[in-house]
């Protein structure tokens, strides 16, 4: 929250580069509770018609007896959850790496995310941004582990930011 007057207060999202510090864990909240309607929705959006996710009928053979959350819905609303703590002002992402997938998800199951940091460095490129380098875990409620993936982004510093030269 930055104060912009007398008793005026803007609301921020993200951090700068120099907030950052290696080792500093992120709980990310509020969580989500994945429906039904979100999981078909999104599958169907995406052109991904695998029984798996929209055949309740042809999940019920399977070895979970249910429908299982599109493991790409998941991942978006995971990433989503970070953007407050993360990515706020991040000029790019660079990168994603090593997107694991421990365990399923499924309609009515709600999740969490949090991230460390892994790393940062000065951008050799842009002098007013540095790269922040993070690990997040996807968190079920009951404390499952259900992904993880790391992400670099491109970070602006804290003077000449693009937030104040546009009024925010």
């Amino acid at each position: 929250m930055k104060k912009i007057g007398e008793k005026r207060y803007r609301g921020e999202i993200g951090r700068y580069y120099e907030d950052f510090e290696i080792g500093d864990v992120y709980e990310h909240r509020p969580g989500r509770t994945i429906t039904e309607s979100d999981n078909i929705n999104f599958s169907l959006m995406t052109m991904n018609q695998h029984p798996m996710h929209c055949d309740a009928a042809y999940a019920a053979k399977s070895e979970f007896g249910k429908p299982l959350v599109n493991s790409g819905l998941t991942v978006a609303i995971v990433l989503g959850m970070t953007v407050p703590d993360v990515s706020g002002k991040a000029i790019a992402n660079l990168g994603w790496e090593s997107i694991t997938l421990t365990a399923p998800v499924f309609p009515g199951d709600t999740i969490y995310a949090e991230s460390e940091v892994l790393d940062k460095r000065e951008s050799k490129s842009r002098p007013g941004a540095g790269i922040v380098k993070v690990r997040t875990k996807g968190v079920k409620a009951d404390g499952t582990v259900f992904m993880t993936f790391d992400r670099s982004a491109l970070i602006q510093k804290r003077e000449g930011n693009i937030d104040t030269e546009a009024g925010y």
